[in-house]
């Protein structure tokens, strides 16, 4: 019985692409939904799982082919079927524990996240593994993604060592089964040896797409820089080193690096950015560049809302078996706030504004990776209760680096705490596509004059940066007041008022 393996679907508009990379040959087993080959379109990489495990029989278009939507690729045949062919090859040529080996793939990262780059492993090549132990951890642009052993063995060969970019649905690296552990061993210790004569013998070659796009351009392969697989050049990489070009003249001179000497240079440590703190580096210099922000202040007396906690806290915690902070009183202000201004709680869509009937509220968490901001989903139907317990669970998984994707998406305002760090005043940056964003700060003793008289309370300055293309400075104002009123007399979130 054989499987065919088509052409999916590549995208609105989009009826043709051009096979770029063949990752299995004929008669290689495959696994279900393991990577066949890639195909490039004029807008993006697709890649091709396999439908059905097997053995790749016979490949139809090969590397260079441009093929239609539907179109045949290759053909799999079952298991079984394919043991006629096989036996024409020299006996040799297969590992006496080939049925014994487990591929460890790349893990689903989540949604419109395709990569990640393979930023530790926990293992080395020959080590023994049991089924379920982390293997190796992944870093995308928001999260780490931690990979168990399918199953237990030895790690025979690491296919990705650390700092590889990999797909979604890769191959990461191969267990074999204890039975091979002595054959395993001393292949994998010679593994590295071999891989600089392998690299250096193989000669990568772009997709069709991104060497027609550099010649219609007229620029040399030297002045891209390939994303692909194996370094290779894409049609989106040179479209970047086109614009790079175009804006080279007019952009200043880099100024260069100041001389160091070779005392100070011997004292210093080069650290490549994560992709993580990548991301979070050009997300807020987005949000600056393409949102007219400005940021209001105020100023909020704690008194009343440190009294309440104080006089309830212990009976919170007793009967909802979590803490209560002060996260969950801001959270509360907020959702009132943004009912009275709901623009700061809407985004910009092209020429629309697009008004949001809920508050997805996103609480940023500072961890060891980074910024991170764990989304608390209908946040206005949330009790004090609820709020607190999804924000401990979620601050706690950030550190640990366990929150998925979708956990940090789809917020429509977003609150800070700079204060836990020690912070008096700060101007926090939008969390694009938002319009608003409430920075929290220490709670400090101050003088103030309340009814005529000198008094010491305990206050806290309050930041609200806002998109001023959507809030007006009234709307950012009134919104800031509320939030103020709010913690100043928190009877008022119960009337409503």
């Amino acid at each position: 019985m054989t499987t065919e393996v088509r052409v999916p679907t590549l995208g609105e508009s989009v009826t043709e692409a051009t096979v770029a990379t063949w990752f299995k040959k004929p008669g290689d087993a495959v696994a279900q939904d393991e990577m066949l080959c890639e195909l490039e379109t004029d807008k993006v990489t697709v890649e091709v799982p396999a439908p059905a495990a097997g053995v790749l029989a016979e490949i139809v278009a090969a590397e260079g082919t441009t093929v239609g939507v539907d179109a045949l690729l290759a053909m799999i045949s079952e298991a079984g079927a394919a043991v006629a062919p096989a036996a024409a090859k020299p006996a040799a040529a297969a590992p006496a524990a080939a049925a014994d080996t487990v591929d460890v793939m790349v893990p689903a990262l989540g949604e419109s996240v395709s990569e990640a780059t393979v930023s530790t492993w926990f293992k080395k090549a020959g080590d023994t593994v049991a089924q379920d132990e982390m293997l190796c951890e992944l870093e995308t642009d928001k999260v780490s993604v931690e990979v168990p052993a399918p199953a237990a063995g030895v790690l025979a060969e690491i296919l990705a060592p650390e700092g590889t970019t990999v797909a979604a649905g890769g191959k990461l690296a191969v267990i074999s089964a204890s039975g091979a552990v002595a054959a395993a061993a001393p292949a994998a210790a010679a593994a590295p040896a071999a891989a600089p004569a392998a690299s250096g013998a193989k000669d990568i070659k772009d997709g069709p797409a991104a060497e027609k796009a550099m010649a219609e351009a007229g620029i040399s392969r030297d002045a891209v820089t390939g994303t692909g697989r194996d370094g290779r050049a894409t049609k989106v990489d040179v479209a970047r080193a086109v614009a790079a070009a175009a804006a080279a003249p007019a952009a200043p001179a880099a100024a260069p690096r100041a001389p160091v000497s070779a005392d100070d240079a011997s004292r210093e440590e080069r650290v490549k950015m994560t992709r993580l703190r990548q991301t979070i580096a050009r997300r807020l210099k987005d949000a600056q560049n393409n949102a007219a922000m400005l940021t209001t202040y105020n100023e909020v007396d704690m008194s009343a809302a440190m009294d309440l906690r104080s006089t309830y806290k212990d009976q919170f915690e007793k009967k909802h078996g979590v803490r209560l902070g002060f996260m969950s009183f801001f959270t509360k202000a907020c959702v009132h706030a943004l009912k009275e201004v709901p623009e700061v709680n809407a985004e910009i869509d092209g020429t629309d504004i697009v008004y949001k009937n809920y508050v997805h509220m996103g609480i940023a968490a500072g961890t060891p990776q980074g910024l991170v901001v764990p989304v608390i989903r209908d946040a206005d139907q949330k009790s004090f209760a609820e709020i607190e317990k999804e924000i401990a669970e979620k601050g706690r998984r950030a550190r640990d680096g366990k929150l998925s994707m979708a956990e940090m998406q789809g917020g429509s305002f977003t609150i800070s705490n700079g204060g836990v760090y020690g912070s008096l005043m700060s101007s926090p940056i939008l969390n694009p596509p938002q319009s608003g964003i409430l920075g929290m700060h220490k709670i400090q003793d101050r003088a103030m004059v309340v009814n005529g008289q000198i008094v010491i309370r305990p206050m806290m300055y309050l930041a609200l940066s806002y998109d001023h293309r959507i809030v007006d400075g009234k709307g950012a104002v009134t919104f800031l007041v509320r939030v103020k009123e709010a913690l100043e007399d928190p009877r008022r979130l119960l009337m409503d008022l």
